[in-house]
């Protein structure tokens, strides 16, 4: 059982993160200052550094949340259409990703917009593992559909060399085939722009209901595109 002061402590952590993600909003930047959360909490700079040891961490920390609530919402689309086909699963995740996307574009922004300035992220720690979850859900459809006995490949020229030996690191590919890995990361490029598109408000031209039509069209395209046959053309994307 946690004791009083652990109680305590946690929740001003959670009250730090909640507030440097609104600053965020309110200023159209990650780059958030220790000062300005400070001053909206009636707190000293000096006292937060009790709960982080600068902004570095801060930001770490916030990643670490945005990709674990990235991981868990593809997990949970992944877990849902588990049993189904394998192209049912793909567009589940690729729906799952675009859903997550729109829910908060200041938390997108802060994981895949512009790196913030002076700010060096940690190569290992719960914030790249909370990653590898998030992008394994795409490599475990391919899996999903190569146990199906598909063929997972690019249309294009398959990469040979050192490249391919990149493509089968385990945490990046979950030990798919480097044709396999290739085509995901292919596809995972062609719905991540569109929704990045989407998140910096680069489609607010288009109708939702055109929107939709038109992610539903580019994840069919990509699964199609690395060897899944065409699922349900009734299922929405949005």
């Amino acid at each position: 059982m946690s004791t009083r002061r652990e109680i305590t402590r946690a929740a001003t952590v959670a009250e730090i993160k909640a507030t440097a993600l609104r600053l965020m909003r309110e200023q159209g930047s990650s780059d958030v200052r220790f000062a300005d959360i400070a001053r909206e909490m009636s707190m000293t700079a000096p006292a937060l550094y009790r709960y982080f040891s600068g902004r570095d961490e801060l930001l770490t920390a916030l990643l670490e949340d945005a990709f674990t609530s990235l991981a868990e919402a593809l997990e949970k689309a992944l877990a849902d259409e588990g049993s189904a086909d394998p192209t049912t699963a793909f567009l589940a995740v690729c729906r799952s990703y675009r859903s997550w996307g729109r829910e908060d574009p200041t938390r997108y922004a802060l994981v895949f917009g512009v790196p913030v300035p002076g700010y060096d992220a940690p190569e290992q720690g719960p914030h790249s593992e909370a990653a590898d979850r998030a992008f394994g859900c795409m490599a475990a459809t391919a899996a999903n559909a190569l146990a199906a006995g598909l063929d997972v490949r690019p249309l294009g020229p398959p990469v040979t060399g050192p490249l391919a030996e990149v493509l089968c690191q385990p945490a990046k590919s979950a030990s798919l085939p480097p044709q396999a890995m290739q085509a995901m990361l292919h596809s995972w490029a062609g719905i991540h722009g569109f929704v990045t598109l989407e998140a910096f408000g680069h489609l607010h031209w288009l109708p939702a209901e055109a929107s939709d039509d038109l992610y539903e069209g580019l994840i069919r395209g990509m699964a199609t595109y690395i060897g899944l046959p065409a699922g349900d053309p009734d299922r929405p994307a949005g």
